[in-house]
């Protein structure tokens, strides 16, 4: 597995998910920009993966901003949801190591003609990189065996407008180059993960292990969770997006699927938007949707996989 993050709070969590779980093998982490800037994202995956032990997963910096603009600007709502430094203003020691020298979309390329069909990729960030992947080798839609992104709304409102959710609405046109490729593509979007939620019950459970880990995700959860209070007060508890994609992707059973080849709206008021394409309804379909879960299996999962590995760190 490699994950492709703007490591924010909920980006931080799926670090956690993938390390903990017991049947990955997490080969390396590609650095995007949204939550935070790309560098800043790097530094945060290398802090998590510190905090948890896991100082053999190396971290790739990505595409510092969208394939149509020259420059990115965290949004100010990001920086209320996530903090100032993408991980809840909770201070974290310098990482040990420096990041990779390669670039993340080589060594993405790289990492699927290596593994093929065994590789899966999780991106829960822009789709930037990906696309630039694609764009360079072509090849890599009919090599990987899986990508499982969250991003995209399909059958609710999207969360920067009515119609876009926020990652694909950094990059619609790199989001749009991925969803009209021929590559095998599971969406975990706000469909899904909005019903994923989590509250301080869960986070004092890890601050009752008295460890730095458990400590430590808990004061960066709480963060999000009080952000939650003030923009989404309606869902008593911050949604697991980013941890759920990770969940999928290595038990799609955790959600109900539609099959839909879809395209994303790049220009208009609905620019961002995921929709079916009514180019290809007829075609084999590529692209899956995920349109339900199985929310207490899933979070009993997460909770598991989280709460034993901050036991041991």
């Amino acid at each position: 597995m490699i994950l492709d993050l703007d490591t924010g709070i909920d980006d931080a969590m799926a670090i956690a998910y993938a390390v903990g779980a017991p049947d990955v093998d997490l080969i390396g982490i590609i650095s995007s920009y949204g939550n935070v800037v790309v560098e800043q994202a790097g530094y945060n995956s290398l802090q998590i993966l510190e905090l948890l032990g896991a100082t053999d997963v190396p971290v790739f910096l990505g595409e510092p901003h969208s394939s149509t603009t020259e420059h990115f600007d965290v949004m100010a709502i990001s920086q209320q949801i996530h903090g100032k430094n993408g991980i809840g203003e909770v201070s974290l020691p310098a990482p040990t190591r420096q990041l990779e020298t390669q670039s993340g979309v080589d060594f993405l390329i790289d990492a699927v003609h290596q593994y093929g069909a065994d590789l899966t990729l999780v991106p829960t960030g822009p789709l930037t990189n990906l696309a630039a992947a694609l764009q360079k080798a072509p090849d890599i839609a009919t090599t990987i065996g899986n990508v499982t992104l969250m991003g995209g709304a399909l059958t609710v409102p999207g969360n920067v407008s009515h119609f876009a959710e926020a990652n694909i609405n950094q990059d619609a046109e790199a989001a749009n180059a991925v969803f009209t490729s021929a590559m095998p593509l599971t969406m975990v979007g706000l469909d899904v993960t909005l019903r994923t939620l989590l509250t301080t019950k869960e986070t004092g459970q890890w601050r009752d292990l008295k460890t730095t880990a458990g400590e430590k995700f808990a004061d960066i959860v709480d963060y999000y969770i009080d952000a939650y209070k003030v923009t989404s007060p309606h869902l008593h508890g911050c949604a697991l997006h980013d941890p759920l994609a990770v969940g999928v992707a290595l038990y799609p059973s955790f959600v109900t699927t539609f099959d839909l080849d879809m395209f994303v709206q790049a220009s208009g008021e609905d620019y961002g938007r995921t929709i079916g394409d009514p180019a290809r309804l007829n075609e084999p379909t590529t692209d899956k949707v995920a349109i339900n879960v199985d929310t207490e299996r899933y979070l009993k999962t997460f909770m598991d996989y989280l709460t034993t590995l901050f036991k041991a760190h």
